[in-house]
């Protein structure tokens, strides 16, 4: 293989790996309940989570904290009701009044690992020594190596697939020249060694755990039953009949032309590429969101188009720079038919993928407002580069199929064009001849020619020059192709945008989305002081929910007769707006507070803690966008 092509490859491979950042999920926590920051009366029996999307469960995958650290919840998580968006996990009886924590790391249908924690308290809250990572769910060891192997994955198929298409479809008599015989060993190698290290990987990436995690049996044994393991392991089974078929296919004793149209007839290329990039799309983000039988078909050619140039791209490369023993070099028609592939895979890319940005994007707006929107116009824009250059690329194929190329018949108009032909041209008696020379008669007119004169022949072919400006187009063309394969990678790290519409009710690893107020209030007379503690979530403009827990003076939880909440924008004249509040045995709460606006509000707190004590306290709430 060719330096030049080594470093292409090692490019490639760089910018993957620089361009890489953590894969955040397409899921995302809708709800849970006990929900963020909630105090309750009594110790709930289980907590459940809710996804907008369908889970699974690697080992810990949710764990319930108490104070001190300890865990509460014996068994592991399971769905609730059969709904396979949610996980659930029972607690153990007589827990303790105080704070707990609720860590929790789920997989995503699109195979991503998520992860995130709050809290909510029984009793009251109190101090914890609970300390939940906040790294994301790729930072682990496991996870940046699993995110290596799967770019490497990407460029071993571009590598199978474009090389073995270039072979057939443009140069089936290559099959014997070594170098692209090197380029399709070096894809179906690169792409085993990955998928196997993907495979070993797959359950400390999804768990979070130690790289020695990777080779215990039962860590495996979980990864083989999942979507993800079953996808990883049909791609080697695929490999591996692909090895065993070619190399029974070169003990039959054909010609080297006619040998690799057999073998790939006998194999069903084809038929054999379709199912290796099935077991990317069907385990990955095309199998989740909206529109799932329609995405996978189109993820499937879209990766497959991505191949079929790329690596056909790289093969170019290297038969431009190879010299045949008799010094001959690749064919002009060959070329010729690799541009055409080339156009046909640009337009399916084009095609297919801007059905995968709308699916993911959902609206205009997304594309200046979301991370995975201003991503996507980077991709744009380097397409547009890419086909400019592509342009280039073209105008030298052409130039190499001219009408000037060797071995081609001048064209019969451009002969008669050089022919010369004598005319005779009227004059004046006396007048100068134009010409001096013997015409007729020794004084007659100078033959005239038409046509161009010697001066203006056209420049001389150079089929060098056109294979060494071609030579270098594809090499640019190669390399930002490959900075378009890395945003695209980005872009599969990167939540959609309407993943990031969606509002969590507890996001991961942030503070809680929620404003606490303690009121203190004091009637003057024994037993009644206290504290209201008021939990609103999400404390912006718009529908919140309210709850409410009055405190003693030694913080146990007081049930009084009535508590009444009450909001008033004193500078716009807006209100009271009575919150409503209902009673929950231990607690009041309402879950349809109307807030209008945004700015500085004056909460009135009542409470009344027999028929005739009642006090009324006041403090100020900030309400955000």
């Amino acid at each position: 293989m060719s330096a030049v092509v080594l470093t292409l490859l090692a490019a490639l491979c760089g910018l993957a790996l620089g361009g890489a950042s953590p894969a955040l999920a397409h899921s995302a926590l809708s709800g849970s309940d006990p929900a963020e920051g909630a105090v309750l009366a009594s110790a709930p029996k289980q907590v459940t989570l809710t996804f907008t999307e369908s889970v699974s469960f690697p080992d810990g995958s949710l764990r319930v904290l108490s104070p001190a650290n300890d865990r509460v919840n014996p068994r592991p998580a399971q769905h609730a009701d059969g709904k396979d968006n949610t996980a659930q996990v029972a607690l153990q009886d007589d827990l303790a009044q105080g704070t707990y924590t609720v860590a929790w790391r789920v997989v995503s249908a699109d195979g991503h690992p998520i992860s995130g924690a709050f809290t909510f308290s029984i009793g009251k809250p109190s101090d914890t020594t609970v300390v939940v990572a906040k790294s994301p769910p790729d930072g682990t060891a496991a996870g940046r190596l699993y995110g290596f192997f799967r770019y490497l994955a990407y460029s071993g198929l571009a590598l199978l697939v474009g090389a073995a298409t270039f072979v057939l479809v443009c140069w089936p008599a290559a099959s014997g020249i070594r170098p692209l015989r090197r380029l399709v060993v070096a894809g179906w190698a690169t792409l085993m060694a990955s998928t196997v290290a993907l495979l070993l990987l797959r359950g400390p990436y999804e768990a979070g755990g130690s790289l020695s995690s990777a080779f215990d049996p039962s860590v495996l044994g979980r990864t083989l039953t999942g979507r993800s393991g079953i996808a990883l392991t049909v791609r080697l089974v695929l490999l591996v009949l692909l090895a065993l078929a070619a190399v029974l296919s070169r003990r039959t004793p054909l010609r080297p032309g006619v040998r690799i149209r057999l073998r790939f007839r006998l194999l069903g290329g084809p038929v054999l590429a379709l199912a290796l990039a099935l077991t990317w799309a069907g385990a990955e983000h095309a199998s989740a969101g909206i529109q799932v039988p329609l995405a996978i078909p189109v993820s499937v050619l879209h990766l497959l188009a991505m191949a079929v140039w790329l690596g056909g791209l790289i093969t170019l490369l290297t038969s431009l720079r190879h010299r045949g023993s008799d010094n001959s070099e690749i064919p002009v028609a060959a070329i010729t038919r690799f541009s055409a592939l080339a156009f046909a895979a640009v337009v399916v890319l084009v095609g297919t993928g801007v059905y995968q940005s709308w699916r993911q994007v959902g609206s205009l707006a997304a594309l200046t407002t979301t991370s995975y929107g201003r991503t996507l116009g980077l991709k744009v824009a380097a397409v547009v580069l890419l086909v400019c250059v592509a342009a280039l690329s073209r105008r030298w194929t052409a130039r190499l199929v001219g009408p000037a190329s060797p071995g081609k018949t001048k064209p019969a108009a451009v002969v008669e064009v050089r022919e010369v032909r004598e005319v005779r041209v009227p004059q004046t008696v006396g007048a100068p001849s134009g010409r001096t020379g013997a015409g007729p008669g020794g004084k007659g007119a100078a033959p005239a020619r038409t046509g161009p004169g010697d001066d203006d022949e056209p420049p001389a072919y150079d089929a060098d020059a056109y294979r060494r400006r071609l030579r270098r187009t594809v090499a640019v063309e190669a390399v930002v192709g490959a900075a378009v394969l890395v945003i695209s990678t980005m872009l599969t790290g990167t939540p959609p945008s309407r993943a990031a519409t969606t509002t969590a009710a507890a996001p991961s690893g942030q503070e809680p989305d929620v404003k606490v107020i303690m009121v203190p209030f004091d009637m003057g007379t024994a037993k009644h002081q206290g504290t209201v503690q008021i939990t609103l979530a999400p404390g912006r403009v718009g529908e919140n929910t309210v709850e409410a827990v009055v405190f003693t003076q030694d913080g146990g939880i007081s049930s009084v007769p009535e508590l009444r909440l009450a909001l008033t924008q004193v500078d716009q004249g807006i209100g009271p707006i009575d919150a409503n509040l209902k009673s929950q045995k231990g607690y009041w709460a309402t879950y349809d507070l109307q807030i209008p606006m945004a700015g500085e509000w004056k909460l009135d707190v009542t409470v009344r803690t027999t028929e005739i004590d009642q006090v009324t306290v006041s403090t100020d709430l900030r309400v955000t966008p």
